[in-house]
């Protein structure tokens, strides 16, 4: 049911339903028995669904006994501790933007096997198919941890969470799960693995499997295989992927279950990096920049963007602006440690042996360096 159906069954508002969607509140105990009748579940069944609330404020204290109970007795695992479990994959996922990648890989791994464990163990049927929404999630993330801390050497392990995150999705019948799981597949291919056809396949093929649910994935998708193309030099394949994708992107609808997270900042992103590999740097260039500033919010994004555009000044002998581009960078890189962006560093970092002589290079080979000695 929407929130709209299910608050005129109760009768009550709509923002009600969703204050209690997002734990700000509780339902009344005098509207407990018709919620109960509206959504055909006991009194006692509705109660344990129900997060205990004291003065709006979610009581989590039993959570950590719950779930060692639970683990202690997988066959018992029931909603309450889906919700819990769900709860803190979402609170480990907002992290990611802000803190050291290495500082969240040991308690997601942890919550990851606690999540096949309990699903493999699982005696509800309902409860199995929540966890296997959670295990798609999960795995997608670990793929994504390990291949940072790696700093994206790793593929192969990456790659095996990724499967089964895919396993999940597809088990659970969700295509937007099973999309966006191929489609960090395809970064591997991309970034990686160095392998931009095969990038691009896997690009294509989230895509075509996030089309009928996702305009937005599909679009984030497309701009993938534009930049597999870029990679091989094919400029009009390209073009032509980056233009459907802007068509998507701009015309999703905020319903769209990624259009929150997959906007058209995305394509400013993926455009300035498909003109530098295609060798068009100026043209890169003013795109960079944009997105370098929409991405405020999102610090190891901004910092890829950051080191693509360096390699954009770089490469046109625009030298202050590179060498403050670079430092902004390693700024960036310094407080998230992710693994894009210390590549990215790097990689740019290389490209200016021939002013190694210079001070202002010798500078930022040595902040690369302690950015070495740190990782």
């Amino acid at each position: 049911m929407s929130q709209e159906t299910f608050a005129d069954s109760v009768g009550v508002d709509r923002t009600t339903v969703a204050r209690w969607e997002s734990g700000t509140t509780a339902p009344q105990p005098w509207q407990r028995s018709r919620i109960a009748d509206v959504l055909d579940v006991s009194l006692d069944d509705l109660d344990t669904l129900l997060i205990t609330l004291e003065d709006g404020v979610v009581d989590d204290r039993g959570d950590d006994e719950r779930l060692r109970h639970t683990l202690q007795n997988p066959s018992t695992v029931d909603l309450t501790a889906t919700g819990d479990l769900r709860a803190r994959l979402q609170h480990l996922d907002a992290q990611y933007d802000h803190v050291p990648t290495t500082s969240l890989l040991g308690a997601a791994g942890q919550l990851h096997g606690q999540v096949s464990y309990l699903r493999a163990n699982a005696g509800n049927g309902v409860v199995r198919h929540r966890l296997l929404a959670i295990e798609a999630d999960s795995a997608t993330f670990m793929g994504q941890l390990v291949w940072d801390v790696s700093r994206r050497r790793d593929h192969r392990e990456p790659v095996a969470y990724l499967k089964q995150a895919i396993n999940a999705a597809r088990e659970f019948g969700d295509p937007v799960r099973e999309a966006y799981a191929v489609l960090r597949s395809s970064y591997i291919a991309l970034y990686g693995e160095k392998d931009p056809t095969k990038g691009a396949v896997l690009a294509d093929r989230a895509a075509k499997t996030a089309q009928a649910a996702s305009p937005a994935l599909t679009g984030l998708a497309l701009l993938h295989v534009a930049e597999g193309r870029a990679m091989t030099g094919d400029a009009p394949g390209c073009e032509s992927a980056l233009l459907e994708a802007e068509a998507l992107l701009n015309s999703a609808a905020t319903d769209d279950t990624a259009a929150e997270h997959y906007t058209v900042h995305e394509w400013t992103r993926l455009a300035g990096s498909c003109y530098l590999a295609l060798g068009q740097h100026e043209r890169a260039e003013p795109i960079l920049r944009a997105t370098v500033h929409a991405l405020s919010a999102k610090r190891k994004s901004q910092a890829i963007a950051m080191g693509n555009l360096a390699l954009a000044l770089i490469r046109q002998h625009k030298l202050d602006e590179a060498a403050a581009a670079m430092h902004r960078t390693i700024d960036a890189v310094e407080h998230t440690m992710g693994g894009g962006g210390l590549v990215l560093a790097f990689n740019a970092g290389q490209e200016l042996r021939e002013w190694r002589h210079e001070t202002w290079a010798q500078e930022i080979q040595d902040r690369l360096m302690g950015l070495i000695a740190t990782t």
